[in-house]
């Protein structure tokens, strides 16, 4: 049975899915843009039957999670959706869990598993190391990487306000089709999900998420100690399984290769044949499993 928390921190009132066991071992799983925790239903449901504790998040700008001031920035940077994880964990009194994200959910992890390597029992991230070298992203790509960053780009701009805004459920349909190629979706899969785009923090925190990112925005001061640490490229010394779908549309599995440089010995890359972009919705077997391994 899955129930419903709303843990209030100083800065959301996060409404959290919780399911199995409370003594279970803790796992919290953060999903990305753009999707909500309907991308872990599958995975939990395994877990849960092995005995865990699944903690399922909706990020900050989805679904019912809530911002307790008017007034507080709508951030999606990186430093933010990680202290939003700590500070979850904190509220739950939890010591420790196991960490498994992708997207913006995997970059979370990746920065708590990189600060904060005492709350982390293990990792799982999808494509690898996902700390932003912001620095860095003033260098321009390939034209094949800079072509399926357009998304970005748009969003940097008033005009990709008003097309995330008029059109949201259509754009991100586009972009899970794009991203996961090989994944047969059908209408209600994704209309479950696209409900968490109508939360009213929705389009800010995205348009934060991605100019801040290149640069192009400033972040909340409230974050700005985390963000100088991440700016060193911190890293990830905890037990760590990589996953990176074969079809991955917009992060190709060339791009996690050569990521252990950044990750301590206790690390493993995991390519998944019929998976795109959100390994949990399209394989979640092998998520499952992943979890699993750092569990046991």
């Amino acid at each position: 049975m899955t129930r419903l928390l709303r843990i209030v921190t100083e800065t959301l009132e996060i409404a959290c899915e919780e399911s199995g066991p409370a003594h279970g071992p803790a796992v919290l799983l953060l999903h990305g843009f753009p999707y909500d925790p309907r991308a872990f239903d599958a995975v939990a449901d395994q877990l849960v039957q092995a005995g865990c504790r699944v903690l399922v998040p909706y990020l900050r700008g989805y679904g019912p999670t809530r911002f307790m001031q008017a007034d507080s920035m709508r951030s999606g940077q990186q430093g933010a959706l990680a202290h939003d994880l700590l500070d979850l964990m904190d509220c739950l009194g939890l010591a420790q869990a196991v960490l498994g994200g992708f997207d913006w959910g995997g970059r979370a992890a990746c920065v708590a598993a990189a600060l904060w390597p005492d709350r982390v029992r293990g990792l799982v991230t999808c494509c690898g190391y996902q700390i932003q070298d912001i620095a860095a992203s003033v260098v321009p790509a390939d034209p094949q990487t800079e072509h399926r960053m357009w998304y970005q780009y748009y969003f940097h701009t008033e005009r990709g306000r008003a097309g995330l805004s008029t059109h949201r459920d259509a754009l991100c349909r586009e972009l899970w089709r794009l991203w996961s190629p090989a994944w047969a979706f059908d209408d209600a899969t994704f209309a479950r999900t696209a409900a968490s785009f109508q939360n009213p923090d929705f389009v800010d925190v995205v348009l934060h998420s991605y100019r801040h990112r290149f640069g192009y925005t400033p972040g909340d001061p409230r974050y700005a100690h985390t963000e100088s640490l991440l700016a060193k490229r911190p890293p990830i010394l905890v037990p760590s399984i990589a996953l990176h779908g074969l079809s991955d549309g917009v992060n190709p599995p060339a791009g996690s290769f050569g990521h252990e440089r950044f990750f301590g010995p206790r690390y493993e890359r995991r390519l998944i044949d019929d998976a795109g972009h959100n390994p949990p919705q399209e394989s979640p077997q092998a998520f499952a499993r992943a979890i699993l391994d750092l569990v046991r």
